[in-house]
């Protein structure tokens, strides 16, 4: 059973995003700053569309906290939408007598030409929608604010126990790291970030920006490969016994349930189906006291818990829906063929999305390992956790 549950709630351009978030120890150290910091990486990348330019994430923590700690309670955190005043006519949640005179001005005329690759025909087909604004403005990856806030309330519980979550970009378009390449370790995240599109390869990453450069150019967008690592993780987490419970897939179903995130795989994923089991698995030596792999080829996973290294798993991101050039599609109404809308966007959010699954992943293992732990209080959840990293210790 989980003991973190998460719920978002918002639109797009309605006026605020909230998160809230059950299940949060007591005690836990929760910073107005550190989640703003948080949500401003979310904002970084080469490849931006000149919404990030203005839209500012202007967030209050409503309940669950005081004076900077962590009650036990729901955490509640409302991200304002400092754009709204100019969408008030379109996305009013209130009935408008004026709806008519708003529309004949084009600011909430219905939007019938849904774009292939997003949210907008299924869910009209699903939901009934006239107007694709109805689907467009939840399924639309601002949600990720939401989802960002809560993985750095995970993080920082991870923090207590000496666990990291650190993300990078391995690919955008054809521009890709190659697999031997050294990866960042615990304390690196200011230097991925430090990069425009978050890789810490100089020369992988000019030729990633070059290649967003001439998608844009090309009225096109690209997609690419996010790899996220967690250190310090404890054998255990996850359980073989239940197949809800296995660490990997959850793991993937929370990466998947990401906008625009399309594959997921764990250690050397695909590569191992091509080779023979003699050069598949992790072998096993007791080293200094310790259970050691002599490889990482099943990324810190096996059997749906984790082995006590470093968690590897890598995310695809499909090329964003929403194209200056616009794809081929049918009008709801008329049922004609039409061009698809156009909405702003970014001509390559992977670099973005890096911080998004960063922050899914913490969530998830943060979730983990309190199933494991148990607590109602960081230092309970701190004590649980050494109690069984000793008796590990003793095998």
């Amino acid at each position: 059973m989980s003991r973190l549950r998460l719920l978002t709630a918002g639109e797009s351009h309605g006026p605020a995003l909230v998160t809230t978030v059950e299940g949060l120890p007591a005690g836990l150290s929760v910073s107005s700053k550190l989640l703003a910091a948080e949500l401003a990486r979310r904002r970084l990348g080469h490849g931006r569309s000149p919404r990030m330019s203005f839209e500012v994430d202007e967030l209050e923590v409503l309940a669950g906290v005081r004076h900077g700690r962590s009650l036990g309670s729901p955490v509640s955190v409302v991200i304002r939408n400092t754009e709204w005043p100019k969408w008030v006519d379109a996305m009013d949640p209130e009935p408008r007598d004026d709806l008519d005179a708003i529309r004949a001005t084009g600011r909430g005329a219905p939007l019938t030409r849904p774009r292939p690759g997003h949210a907008d025909l299924t869910a009209a087909l699903k939901y009934d929608y006239e107007d694709v604004r109805d689907a467009l403005e939840r399924a639309s990856a601002r949600e990720t604010a939401a989802r960002v806030v809560a993985g750095t309330l995970a993080k920082q519980l991870l923090a207590e126990v000496g666990i990291t979550v650190v993300s990078h970009v391995v690919r955008i378009g054809e521009a890709a790291v190659p697999d031997d390449a050294a990866r960042p370790g615990p304390d690196d995240l200011d230097v991925v970030d430090a990069s425009e599109v978050r890789c810490s390869d100089a020369e992988v990453a000019a030729a990633m920006v070059a290649a967003i450069d001439a998608a844009k150019a090309d009225n096109d967008t690209l997609g690419g490969v996010v790899e996220v690592i967690a250190y310090g993780l404890p054998p255990g987490l996850g359980s073989h016994v239940h197949y809800d419970r296995k660490i990997d897939a959850r793991l993937a179903a929370a990466c998947l349930s990401v906008q625009a995130m399309k594959g997921v795989e764990f250690g050397d994923g695909f590569d191992l189906a091509a080779r023979p089991g003699s050069q598949a698995h992790d072998e096993i030596d007791h080293l200094d006291g310790g259970f050691r792999r002599r490889t990482d080829r099943a990324g810190g996973v096996e059997a749906g818990m984790t082995t006590g290294q470093p968690l590897r798993l890598k995310v695809a991101m499909k090329p964003i829906s929403s194209l200056p050039r616009p794809l081929a599609t049918v009008d709801l109404d008329t049922h004609e063929p039409a061009e698809a809308i156009t909405q702003r966007s970014d001509a390559c959010a992977v670099p973005r999305a890096g911080v998004v699954v960063e922050s899914v992943v913490a969530f998830e293992l943060a979730d983990a390992l309190l199933e494991k732990t148990g607590g109602d209080t960081v230092t309970e959840v701190r004590r649980n956790l050494d109690g069984y990293l000793a008796q590990v210790a003793r095998r």
